[in-house]
């Protein structure tokens, strides 16, 4: 008998951008992070988490106080029963979405009944590469992979897509427009949990948005990967037919952000027997990998891989939300399936409020639910990109 996965709830706390490796959240743990996630779920839903049969977090960089399996951790540290398992998973930036979609396919299978999944990611106390992976740190491995930086990948991207600067400056200025405006009139609020410390709220918004972005800012920005062109550039050359010309600065790249999401999640079983109240459901999911040089198109081909076998078309989702991973990334998307500009990121994305890495996935999640409900639609769909070509999409119908 095959399940239905719902969605019960979603949660995040509020995204704090991460400048000189610090943060408001920068003398706090992951574990903290989560902690009023686990608590809002509970009480939001009158959940008793002694029900709950597996938390599932993505977390990119899996070192220091991001090691030591992160989900079974935090849920003792949020006092939930010592019964609760827990999985921590790595899938580079899709881990947050891969945790919901592998906590999905538990329900529908029927193996179990209730799940929390989401994920963490606090970049100013663990940075990107500082876990000393051989796929970035050995010249050997780094060579018979085809390693090049995510940041140069999206710069060969708007070279074979015919690109400029302008477009993905306009692209990063509708980002912040769209964020600022769902900020003020409080679209993020339902799913919104700041993080307390002595009963005061440390941040209640996605403080990355820049309220004076302008053209004229953005236009002036240095290109951030020009010294690595040269480096760069042999590899790409052996690999496809194109020049390397570098076009994304800090303001049309993903913000550098910490933060952390959980969703609630459950079979119609149950629901049934706990008088849970679905406000969605996964209806399918993919994952994809693409060549590793472009890197940043695996999205693409998990999304066709989602509709095939759907049998629906891009003219029949209401809502997309795509991860910012580069300007050039998301054009390409929207290229790709020819997605209406008010269909996609309708409330900005990554490159105004951050990305997150193992958080993205829920923080999608939620804020699609939110704004699904909000416009009455029916189908909506996430998607994110990865390092090494890696790419997950996951199709919400309510």
């Amino acid at each position: 008998m095959t399940h239905t996965a719902y969605i019960v709830d979603a949660v995040r706390i509020p995204r704090a951008s991460v400048r000189n490796n610090s943060s408001v959240y920068r003398d706090l743990k992951p574990v903290d992070l989560l902690l009023p996630l686990f608590n809002a779920l509970e009480q939001r839903n009158s959940l008793d988490s002694e029900k709950v049969e597996d938390v599932i977090l993505g977390c990119n960089t899996q070192t220091d106080v991001q090691g030591a399996n992160l989900a079974k951790v935090a849920s003792l540290y949020a006092g939930w029963p010592d019964s609760v398992p827990g999985a921590t998973i790595n899938r580079f930036c899709c881990s947050g979405l891969d945790a919901i979609n592998l906590s999905a396919s538990k329900l529908m299978s029927g193996m179990e009944s209730l799940v929390v999944a989401g994920g963490v990611e606090q970049l100013s106390v663990v940075p990107m590469f500082s876990d000393k992976g051989l796929w970035f740190s050995d010249k050997k491995v780094m060579a018979k992979t085809r390693f090049m930086h995510m940041g140069l990948s999206a710069d060969l991207i708007a070279a074979q897509q015919g690109y400029c600067r302008s477009q993905l400056d306009d692209l990063a200025y509708q980002s912040h427009q769209r964020a600022k405006n769902a900020q003020q009139n409080g679209y993020f609020s339902n799913s919104l949990i700041p993080v307390s410390v002595d009963g005061k709220a440390l941040l209640d918004y996605d403080n990355a948005v820049r309220d004076s972005i302008s053209m004229e800012k953005l236009n002036a920005l240095p290109a951030s990967f020009s010294d690595a062109v040269p480096l760069a550039q042999p590899l790409v050359s052996q690999v496809y037919n194109a020049q390397l010309n570098p076009v994304h600065s800090a303001g049309n790249s993903p913000a550098i952000v910490d933060g952390a999401s959980l969703i609630l999640m459950a079979n119609e079983r149950a629901c049934n027997q706990m008088g849970l109240r679905p406000r969605a459901k996964i209806r399918h999911f993919a994952n994809a990998s693409d060549e590793p040089v472009k890197m940043l198109t695996g999205h693409i081909r998990a999304t066709e891989k989602l509709l095939k076998a759907t049998g629906l078309t891009p003219e029949q989702i209401d809502i997309w939300e795509v991860n910012e991973s580069f300007a050039a990334s998301v054009l390409h998307y929207q290229q790709s399936f020819e997605i209406s500009g008010d269909k996609l990121n309708v409330n900005g994305g990554a490159i105004a409020m951050g990305h997150p890495l193992g958080a993205t996935g829920g923080n999608l999640i939620s804020i699609l639910l939110d704004e699904m409900e909000r416009q009455d639609r029916k189908r909506g769909i996430v998607s994110i990109c990865g390092g090494a070509g890696l790419g997950v999409a996951s199709l919400i119908e309510r």
